[in-house]
């Protein structure tokens, strides 16, 4: 008997309150069934989707965050995309069990390079020789690549991230999706849609703009749902978490350089964080942050350095960490959990003179942590459209450019996630076109065996292979 196939539509920052601008999201739940969803701590894009996919928690998957400190190379390395970096079984791994021969599409989930999945489709930009960096995609098989950029143009990486993000990756990507499943029938698709984390993070999730980009995301996924309806798919329409107000930043970094703790080398006139010579300093990642203590002895200072500190709501220790499933040997020392109204930056240096060059560039893989001002310009340049423009033309002239347009002021976020979230209305929640399929509520561990139940394969015991229900 051939498996149902599923559709997995990841629509980030998802929440009952966005749901009711979303009117063909809102009427397949109205006819299927629909749950608030229990996130996983850290409730950010890497930690959530690894727990989804395997049923496991980050001290498990070991997925503490969208990126951590790697003790072994001193470095602070965030979105990486090998799948190696997720331990434990995958929701393939245990289908094909059960179905030998299943098949899986992965449209943009993260860490899909070199995940066993049978269709691959990532982010990749062309990094060139010279400094240049052109958007593209990663496909696999590789004939993937030509075949959807002759059909939809180039992968609008620009508009996946940074001050020109917006509705056209995710109409990409959907685009993309509906390809695949037109051309190659899987038995699981999991598409990433991120249009929602734009606006909310920019101008906050009561915002009018939100509510407009709730709108526009939801008129672009209907056609998808048209297609799955066809096709028979069952939709699982879900969110890794929901984007609450926040616009009060806290500089956990500079906390602990003005204790003494964090130290920096100087290149050029430009501060660069040194972590293998600081005692502490942390790795900021939306509302929590992994603070990195180098030696045991140096903790206590560590503690006392942000104790008090405006804007952290606590500091999980040992044994808070393991009460959160968070005590993996990736985490911090101590994490640092926002005040519901307030987020981390990363920044470190305190004379904005010696920033480093990438500070005011979007440079997602240098920045030792996440920056949610790459999604603005400059408000206080007032020549800040007129450089991107000159950039920008270099850039079609095939000459190196420098879009440094990032604002060093993080005052103008207004939305935050990573918190477990206070209220159902402002949390992730799970959809189904399926009737009954979930109760109450559902957590994030429990994604992975709804979606076997919901293709017909059970959840298949590790060892035997035998399926339970």
């Amino acid at each position: 008997m051939s498996p149902t196939p599923l559709l997995v539509l990841d629509v980030v920052g998802l929440t009952p309150r966005l749901l009711r601008h979303m009117p063909h999201l809102s009427a397949l739940a109205a006819s299927g069934s629909q749950a608030p969803l229990d996130p996983v701590l850290p409730a950010v894009t890497c930690s959530v989707q690894s727990t989804f996919l395997t049923g496991t928690t980050p001290a498990e998957h070991g997925i503490v965050g969208n990126g951590w400190y790697f003790r072994d190379l001193g470095e602070v390395l965030l979105w990486r995309q090998h799948n190696r970096l997720v331990a434990g079984d995958k929701i393939w791994d245990a289908a094909r069990r059960a179905h030998p021969g299943y098949t899986v599409a992965n449209i943009c989930w993260w860490y899909a390079m070199g995940a066993d999945t049978d269709w691959t489709v990532t982010p990749r930009p062309v990094y060139h020789a010279d400094g240049r960096k052109e958007p593209d995609c990663y496909t696999r098989p590789p004939a993937l690549h030509d075949e959807l950029t002759s059909k939809f143009g180039t992968f609008p990486l620009f508009s996946y991230w940074g001050p020109g993000a917006g509705i056209a990756s995710s109409q990409w990507i959907t685009d993309a999706t509906r390809h695949v499943l037109a051309t190659r029938n899987p038995d699981l698709t999991l598409a990433y849609l991120p249009h929602l984390d734009y606006d909310l993070q920019r101008y906050g999730p009561d915002d009018p703009r939100s509510h407009r980009a709730a709108a526009e995301l939801d008129a672009v996924l209907a056609p998808l749902l048209d297609d799955a309806r066809a096709e028979g798919r069952t939709v699982v329409a879900l969110s890794e978490y929901g984007i609450t107000r926040a616009e009060r930043p806290v500089d956990i970094n500079r906390a602990l350089r003005r204790a003494g703790l964090l130290q920096v080398h100087t290149q050029d006139g430009m501060e660069y964080l040194d972590p293998t010579t600081s005692r502490a300093f942390a790795v900021a990642d939306h509302q929590i942050a992994h603070v990195y203590v180098r030696r045991p002895q140096d903790l206590d200072a560590a503690r006392d350095a942000l104790d008090g500190l405006p804007g952290i709501d606590r500091l999980l220790d040992d044994t808070g960490k393991k009460a959160h499933h968070l005590d993996h040997p990736r985490a911090g020392d101590l994490v640092a959990v926002a005040e519901p109204d307030a987020w981390f930056t990363y920044y470190y240096w305190l004379d904005d003179a010696r920033a480093p060059d990438f500070a005011r560039m979007v440079e997602i893989h240098r920045k030792p942590g996440y920056d949610p001002a790459e999604l603005f310009m400059d408000p206080l340049d007032p020549y800040v459209k007129l450089r991107a423009a000159s950039a920008l033309a270099r850039k079609k002239l095939g000459l190196r450019y420098r879009m440094a347009v990032v604002p060093l002021d993080p005052s103008p976020v207004r939305g935050s996630h990573g918190r477990l979230p206070a209220s159902d209305d402002d949390g992730p929640l799970l959809l189904s076109s399926t009737p009954h399929a979930v109760g109450d509520r559902i957590a994030a561990t429990d994604v992975k065996s709804l979606l076997l139940r919901l293709a017909g394969l059970g959840t298949p015991d590790a060892t035997t292979g035998e399926r339970t229900p």
